[in-house]
């Protein structure tokens, strides 16, 4: 028997790399003979340069940069294709799980590090930049990203404007002219998002809770998106809001999409193109996969559904083993898992679960394969 592993990290618990070796132990306890092969996966979030490194075989770049708000930071990206490629992720430089809930600001936030740590790869002759858009803690519309490529903000009296989500509102006046519009890098943002950058469905009401608005937050800062959109039309004749996917990561994907034209394609999918997964799945008995909570959100384009579609194409049956199930999980059956399933066995706290999720998740692993086992006799 040969079982293929391809499971996201369960964020803040496992990384994806951990998942699938806790995935194996399970298995091997019950039969050390069974196949398995293992992918380090990521979908454009956190994880993606761990998931290409390995993958392609990759060479780490330490680089400087500020985080979320504006703190001196270390991080890292990853060169493929001989150097010629760079893979860079959000998550590592303004990320929501480098700061802890209280204390995220998405007010103060700016996407400034992403931009300098792109102009890092541009600068060792990178000509094509992979950039994964999610788990960003910043709301600010790109316009950190913009300034950290030459251009400059102000408000109605002239006055230089800092790049952060609080100064959307006040911008009247841009400056282009040192603006570097990267012209000669192709650039592709890994993201699974649709969402546009405006409105009750863009960046702001619907992944702004988890960054740290309050409700009654919200609708002033979408407004003051929306200005800033205006002014960036009135300068570049570009509705920023005109682009599904505009919404990612703040609105990095807007600027990204708009501004410097990048592609966009989902995560998932871009990542299994640089490996041999089809081919291994073509020739296996059963794919699993997984991730930290599945529930109805997993259907737009989440790791388990790139990871069943692939399995779908070869009539290759799917498990899925996650962290937790949430609301409507049960509508992923629809789409063609043969069994999904949650690592928790009881009630416990937060902390309890993460603490005792990688015995757990071999247990899990152990109890459906000794099922499979049995039904394959």
């Amino acid at each position: 028997m040969k079982v293929v592993i391809a499971c996201d990290s369960y964020k803040g618990c496992m990384t994806s790399s951990k998942v699938a070796q806790h995935i194996e132990k399970g298995i091997h306890k019950v039969n050390p003979r069974i196949e398995t092969i293992s992918y380090v996966i990521g979908d454009g979030g956190e994880g993606t340069v761990d998931a290409f490194h390995e993958t392609c075989g990759g060479v780490k770049q330490k680089v400087k940069a500020s985080d979320a708000y504006g703190k001196p930071i270390e991080t890292e990206y990853t060169l493929i294709d001989g150097g010629q490629t760079a893979v860079i992720e959000v998550a590592n430089i303004i990320g929501l799980s480098m700061h802890p809930r209280e204390k995220r600001a998405p007010f103060y936030g700016s996407s400034y590090g992403v931009g300098s740590v792109l102009l890092d790869a541009v600068n060792k002759g990178c000509k094509k930049i992979i950039i994964g858009l999610g788990g960003s803690a910043t709301n600010d519309g790109g316009m950190g990203f913009l300034q950290s490529l030459g251009a400059r903000f102000y408000d109605s009296n002239h006055k230089y404007l800092s790049p952060q989500a609080m100064n959307l509102e006040k911008v009247r006046y841009i400056d282009f002219n040192r603006f570097n519009d990267l012209k000669d890098i192709e650039l592709i943002a890994a993201c699974d998002v649709k969402n546009h950058l405006l409105g009750e469905e863009g960046a702001t009401f619907v992944f702004g809770k988890q960054k740290g608005l309050f409700p009654n937050q919200m609708k002033r800062l979408d407004q003051g998106m929306e200005n800033f959109r205006n002014q960036i039309q009135r300068y570049t004749q570009v509705d920023i809001n005109s682009f599904e996917g505009g919404g990612a990561a703040g609105g990095i994907g807007a600027v990204l999409i708009g501004i410097l034209h990048a592609k966009m394609i989902p995560g998932i999918e871009l990542l299994l193109s640089y490996s041999d997964f089809h081919e291994q799945v073509k020739t296996c008995d059963l794919v699993i996969t997984g991730e930290g909570q599945s529930d109805r959100q997993t259907a737009f384009g989440k790791v388990p559904v790139g990871i069943l579609k692939v399995a779908n194409t070869y009539n290759k049956p799917v498990i899925c083993i996650s962290g937790a199930l949430g609301m409507n999980y049960m509508e992923l059956y629809d789409l063609g898992f043969i069994g999904i399933y949650s690592i928790a066995d009881r009630a416990m706290t937060f902390q309890s679960a993460l603490d005792s999720a990688p015995e757990k998740l071999e247990a899990c692993t152990y109890t459906i394969m000794k099922t499979i086992q049995y039904y394959k006799k």
